[in-house]
């Protein structure tokens, strides 16, 4: 879920250009879940080394106006508050049907009991969650983007190069 630029994480994002010879400011900044206490225990799972890819529905791009991702473009993370926590650089990216993850794939998401029966479960519910809401129809054949990531900043959380 898209979050505002806030002078919070303006200022991590110049913290991490610094650090790292960026000189551009073209980033996303996103929240992991659909409340505070959710986007507060996803952040912690990025920010443990557990959680290492994440899932959104095409349509947050082409009917929600959300700043797509792209390989090699960098995101902030919040969490419940709107603080941020980390910066992660996207690594790979494949667009399928909901139903069409994988059990590699349920691993690197680092939710849950990591299988592909429970990540499907989890998100059926979330992304049904979002369909009531939003009103548009909901099936295990929606159009999904799976995104793998590496965490960039702070430094005593980084992936190794």
């Amino acid at each position: 879920m898209d979050q505002p630029r806030t002078e919070a994480v303006e200022a991590f994002w110049k913290r991490f250009r610094e650090a790292s010879g960026l000189h551009h400011d073209e980033y996303a900044v996103i929240a992991f879940g659909d409340s505070p206490a959710m986007m507060d225990e996803l952040a912690g799972l990025v920010l443990g080394g557990v959680k290492r890819a994440t899932t959104c529905l095409e349509r947050s791009f082409t009917e929600d106006g959300e700043m797509p991702p792209v390989v090699g473009g960098h995101v902030v993370v919040v969490d419940g508050r709107g603080r941020p926590v980390c910066i992660f650089r996207t690594t790979g990216l494949r667009t399928g049907a909901l139903d069409s993850v994988d059990d590699g794939f349920a691993w690197d998401e680092g939710e849950g009991e990591r299988t592909r029966a429970w990540w499907l479960a989890a998100h059926r519910s979330y992304f049904g969650r979002e369909a009531r809401h939003k009103g548009f129809a909901f099936d295990d054949g929606i159009a999904t983007v799976f995104e793998r990531f590496t965490v960039v900043w702070p430094p005593e959380v980084a992936d190794p190069a």
